[in-house]
């Protein structure tokens, strides 16, 4: 079981907005410390809201400031003042990111949901740095094609700056989805598909893809919190919340050791 330390709860604390009491009285806000550990308790056990323990309050208060929480986008905001932070450290390193993508069943239903092989879900689509910390991440419909995903999630990179070079594997070999990253000035590397008649690229970029493992890395940290790797959620910004605590949480464990 993960453990949040005093340090990440103390910043998530300063960072998560104090409940506004109402001038006309009405019940104590809940306390927020709680609320955020019992939320954390959720994401990191997978177990449904109705399972959270008592030491943490009532389950459907921590249930409601989550929910309001995602609507005020306090968690979006977090992963980009992690994001920041780290960025002021000087210890992102964006000559070489990796990109790729996992997929998470939704048994809860919902929206944004897509149909594949493995049946119904989302995706999580991440780029990570050459130290493998997170440089941006979405979810999206586990239909379409990830190399039709690239552009979308290029929309929310945490980072001021564009990452040199972007290296994935053979289902990001596409020559449209090349010439658009080119366009903005990042270098697409990704082994060739069989089917390629015409290489467009030598071996020599393609040495960066032996340190793909880096991103696979990555994924795997994020699925130590389990209520990632399945959606219950039937809101897809809900899931968001979750994903979007999980990233700022690997990202400011690298600000505050």
């Amino acid at each position: 079981m993960l453990r949040l330390t005093d340090e990440q709860l103390d910043w998530l604390c300063e960072q998560i907005p104090d409940p506004v009491r109402s001038p006309l009285g009405g019940r104590p806000p809940a306390e927020k410390r709680k609320v955020i550990q019992g939320i954390f308790w959720i994401l990191d056990n997978g177990a449904k809201w109705k399972d959270l323990p008592a030491e943490f309050g009532s389950k459907s208060t921590v249930h409601r400031w989550f929910k309001k929480w995602v609507e005020m986008g306090v968690f979006g905001q977090l992963m980009k003042e992690a994001a920041h932070r780290v960025e002021e450290r000087g210890d992102y390193r964006l000559y070489e990111c990796f990109i790729d993508g996992t997929f998470s069943k939704a048994k809860g239903g919902g929206d944004g949901i897509g149909c594949t092989k493995a049946g119904k879900g989302v995706k999580i689509m991440i780029l990570v740095d050459a130290r493998g910390l997170p440089v941006a991440v979405d979810t999206c419909s586990a239909s379409p094609h990830e190399s039709k995903l690239v552009q979308q999630l290029f929309s929310f990179v945490l980072t001021s700056e564009r990452p040199e070079r972007v290296i994935g594997d053979k289902a990001y070999d596409s020559d449209l989805l090349d010439s658009q990253l080119a366009d903005q000035g990042v270098e697409l590397i990704s082994p060739h598909r069989a089917n390629r008649r015409h290489p467009t690229q030598d071996g020599r970029p393609l040495r960066r893809y032996l340190r793909r493992w880096k991103v696979e890395r990555t994924i795997a940290w994020l699925q130590n919190y389990r209520r990632l790797c399945i959606r219950w959620e039937k809101s897809t910004a809900l899931f968001a919340g979750f994903l979007h605590l999980s990233c700022s949480l690997l990202l400011i464990k690298q600000v505050l050791g």
